[in-house]
């Protein structure tokens, strides 16, 4: 069996279909930490994390936001699953910045646990999402 040349990439959340790209390289946030996939990786399923997704169609990198879901990896194709996924170019700066400035205000004033761990989420998905569009604009993407 041949190893195959490219990756089809189809990433969705519950609302919408993200991305379904032909792609050379991706770099997926797991539960473990991040995993890079080329073209005829062993299969398996991976949790996913807060964290950036990237992937390259030669020289072009394209960033993502994503958060929480599962990553299917087969030889030729990658599958992710996630509850909250945004490419940057689609990120308002604006509104991530309130978002973060809010979870930051949440966990100074939280009472109990859950209020706290829920800002703190917050807080890692604005803060994420804020550091992968300056990534984004500043390599041109």
């Amino acid at each position: 069996m041949a190893i195959p040349s490219h990756l089809t990439l189809e990433l969705v959340t519950p609302d919408h279909a993200v991305a379904h790209e032909t792609v050379d390289e991706i770099e997926i946030p797991g539960a473990d930490g991040y995993l890079g996939v080329l073209p005829g990786h062993t299969p398996l399923l991976v949790t996913l994390q807060v964290g950036e997704l990237w992937f390259r169609k030669g020289e072009q990198k394209t960033y993502l936001s994503v958060a929480f879901g599962f990553a299917e990896v087969l030889p030729d194709r990658v599958r992710v699953l996630a509850q909250v996924a945004e490419r940057a170019d689609e990120i308002d700066i604006d509104r991530a910045e309130a978002a973060a400035k809010r979870a930051r205000e949440q966990i100074s004033s939280s009472v109990g646990d859950l209020d706290f761990k829920r800002a703190q989420q917050a807080l890692l998905k604005s803060t994420l999402r804020l550091e992968v569009a300056k990534k984004a604009r500043e390599s041109g993407v």
